[in-house]
């Protein structure tokens, strides 16, 4: 039997498992640096963590005071999220389910800060969970979108190597928001030999009141 038959699709919850599954962590015990940036002078609220993976943003967000529901499709990402919140002490409402799935249901609950940090699917669907997202930040309330950007491909390194899978400042921007920021920004790589720039959409939106 051909074994590519039984290989996980690229970026199914399967695929994401064997990725998380193969490393202690996957990614830093630390929060994204753009995630810092963006929320460390935010009020305390209800927080979303979309596409949570290991849970360093929900970690980092519950660990200042934030309500944190943290959603996630990958079992192994969400027991290691878990285990890291049971050491840390910080409380955060995980729930596993495709993120497309889970806004799908149309949750009426509203967030104060809503983030999508490197979600990685094609550009309909894409399009999708942006949109539900918005429908679920709070008048007043935050969007955080933080991506490999479409400029990477080119000029950047790792990530996606798909175009459809990167994400632009234009995209994101909509109606309805208003820009708190909105970058093409550089974020320094450590490589096996010198330091590497990755490029990432970096967009901040806040709901009109």
């Amino acid at each position: 039997m051909d074994e590519a038959v039984n290989e996980p699709r690229r970026g199914s919850a399967r695929w994401w498992d064997e990725r998380y599954a193969a490393a202690e962590l996957l990614w830093s015990v630390e929060p994204n640096r753009f995630v810092v940036e963006e929320c460390s002078a935010l009020a305390p609220g209800r927080a979303l963590d979309l596409a949570c993976g290991e849970g360093r943003n929900a970690l980092w967000l519950a660990g200042r005071g934030w309500q944190v529901t943290a959603v996630d499709f990958s079992t192994a990402a969400l027991d290691k999220a878990r285990a890291l919140g049971e050491q840390s002490g910080a409380h955060v409402d995980w729930v596993e389910a495709d993120v497309s799935d889970w806004l799908a249901r149309g949750s009426t609950d509203l967030y104060n800060l809503v983030v999508l940090a490197y979600l990685q699917v094609h550009g309909a669907e894409r399009r999708q969970v942006l949109a539900a997202a918005a429908g679920v930040t709070a008048p007043g309330g935050s969007l955080l979108v933080v991506a490999h950007d479409l400029r990477n491909l080119t000029e950047g390194t790792g990530g996606p190597q798909d175009p459809d899978l990167l994400w632009t400042v234009q995209e994101v921007t909509r109606p309805g928001f208003t820009p708190a920021r909105t970058e093409v920004a550089a974020r320094p790589v450590d490589g096996p030999v010198e330091r590497a720039t990755a490029w990432d959409t970096v967009v901040r939106l806040v709901g009109d009141s």
